[in-house]
């Protein structure tokens, strides 16, 4: 008699599940491209349209330095996150979460503040971010590339470290 374990049948119900229903796992790696559950939402930047570059800062006060953006629809945009703090990532850690149009902001924290181990993003919610920076200690820096979205509206971005947000940590993305 052979024993499976169950993570190999796990493997093997999630192998399963990806294939019936056509789509790959979603990777963590960023990307221009869209995969899993995105595709549907999002689309490809428009090469015609000039890539926006943006830099923030995040710092000790739990504030970011920008929070306001604006882009067009399909816009490829650039976005390089700075921890310009001195405390500790373990109790000041920052990053950037952009999540789609329809997250409740207090609500996706609520539900990551225990997942520390996905840098505050609960893996049941990864399929609400649009594009998200690792979490950074002090005087670490993370680049991300996306294109924003093709519907008009505002995109609300969020440092998901817990406490953060509530204090103010977040801005807009108003894709127009």
């Amino acid at each position: 008699m052979k024993i499976i374990s169950i993570a190999a049948v796990a493997a093997l119900v999630a192998t399963s599940l990806f294939t019936a229903c056509n789509k790959a796992p979603v990777s963590d790696a960023p990307t221009d491209k869209p995969s899993g559950n995105a595709a549907l939402v999002r689309a490809e930047a428009d090469p015609g349209i000039p890539e926006k570059k943006v830099e923030i800062s995040a710092n000790d006060q739990m504030k970011f330095d920008v929070v306001a953006i604006e882009a067009k629809p399909r816009q490829k945009i650039t976005v390089t996150l700075k921890n310009i703090g001195t405390i500790p990532k373990m109790s000041m850690g920052h990053n950037l979460v952009l999540l789609e149009k329809d997250v409740d902001p207090p609500k996706f924290v609520e539900t990551s503040q225990t997942s520390m181990a996905t840098e505050y993003i609960a893996p049941e919610l990864k399929n609400k971010v649009i594009a998200h920076t690792k979490l950074l200690g002090p005087g670490e820096s993370d680049t991300v590339s996306f294109a924003a979205p093709k519907e008009p509206g505002a995109y609300t971005y969020i440092c998901s470290f817990p406490g953060h947000f509530a204090i103010g940590m977040k801005g807009v993305l108003t894709v127009q």
